[in-house]
């Protein structure tokens, strides 16, 4: 395996940059995930990697060796896409050996690395079967096996799992995170699914108009959030963001104010606060916010407007001042539409940016 790093890529179209001065180091053996909406750049960047786009600028080294000038045969990368793109006439055998037919290479050493390929992956007993006679997860593995029978230096993944149900997807991604702890591949996963890229993913590089917002591993991403931007995307559902004002006074010495609602914060976060260059964007994630029925200090009123039962978790739709947000309790705690509650914050899970470069303070 090996590792990929680009260093300043750029591609644009007419004046739009697609990929803006990207620069990332994916380890050797690492699952690394591009996440982000549609239109952020991350295809484009895997497309780039493959040798498929040519970047305007930049470079893009893959084991050490800049590969901005080589065709996508000669990167020594396998690429599994959306369309599985099977053969319909060949039998998964032959699916899987045409690549290494068409490099040329001996007959049993064929046979070696199919037999392989179809272990690792349990389709020993699909090799006869033609593409039709498989299912969605089925073709999945073929696709996946004619990757892996390369034995290239870096898969890369182009949205795999979108054509499958919700319920394969779960079993799918525990299959690929068991593909690569097996195997200790380099993997580049491109995903707009940002619960894919933080389960399986041993870092995930979130990405916005072309630009890199945050790269670091799933669980730092969520819990730390750089901006805004990640915070909104990363996490379902997404955090709660709350235009506030810094104020002063109280018991705290101060805190922030909504409309019709106001909270002291203690020194350190009101510290941050206090850095912002115009307004706050307050974050808080469903899970740390607790109801209570009668008002205590600390607390602000809000009205429930939904309740939204998903089996092991209740999620409320609330009214905060003039503001809209999203809590969440255990299905036991029995909560109407149009009951009034007391909301308190987990002060140590509260997130603060600044309104106008949407930064963490």
């Amino acid at each position: 395996m090996a590792e990929v790093r680009l260093a300043n890529v750029r591609k644009g179209y007419g004046e739009a940059l697609a990929v803006d001065d990207l620069s990332l180091s994916i380890a050797d053996g690492e699952f690394v995930a591009l996440v982000g909406p549609s239109g952020c750049g991350k295809t484009t960047t895997l497309n780039m990697i493959a040798g498929l786009l040519e970047p305007d600028g930049g470079d893009i080294l893959i084991d050490g060796r800049r590969v901005n000038d080589l065709d996508p045969k000669d990167r020594d990368i396998a690429m599994v896409f959306q369309n599985y793109a099977l053969y319909p006439n060949k039998s998964v055998r032959k699916n899987l050996a045409f690549p290494l037919q068409m490099r040329g290479l001996a007959r049993a050493e064929i046979a070696r690395r199919v037999d392989e390929a179809a272990r690792m992956l349990d389709i020993g007993h699909l090799l006869e079967r033609r593409p039709r006679e498989l299912s969605g997860g089925q073709q999945q593995r073929v696709a996946l096996g004619r990757a892996l029978v390369r034995e290239p230096k870096v898969f890369l993944m182009d949205e795999p799992l979108s054509n499958l149900d919700a319920k394969l997807r779960v079993q799918m991604r525990s299959e690929l995170k068991r593909f690569h702890q097996d195997l200790k591949a380099t993997i580049v996963y491109v995903t707009h699914d940002q619960l894919e890229a933080m389960t399986m993913a041993d870092r995930m590089a979130v990405m916005q108009g072309g630009k890199l917002q945050q790269y670091d591993t799933p669980e730092r991403v969520y819990a730390h959030p750089a901006n805004a931007f990640v915070a909104s995307f990363v996490g379902s559902p997404a955090m709660n963001l709350i235009p506030v004002r810094v104020t002063d006074g109280g018991v705290a010495g101060g805190g922030v104010a909504g409309g019709g609602w106001a909270l002291d914060l203690p020194p350190e976060l009101l510290a941050r606060a206090r850095q912002a260059r115009g307004g706050v964007l307050l974050g808080i994630r469903h899970g740390a916010i607790r109801l209570l029925p009668s008002a205590a200090p600390g607390t602000v009123a809000a009205e429930v407007l939904t309740v939204e039962p998903t089996g092991d978790i209740t999620f409320l739709n609330l009214r905060l001042g003039d503001t809209d947000l999203v809590a969440s309790v255990p299905p036991e705690q029995l909560i109407a539409a149009g009951q009034r509650l007391w909301l308190t914050f987990d002060m140590a899970r509260l997130h603060l940016f600044d309104a106008t470069s949407e930064r963490a303070l």
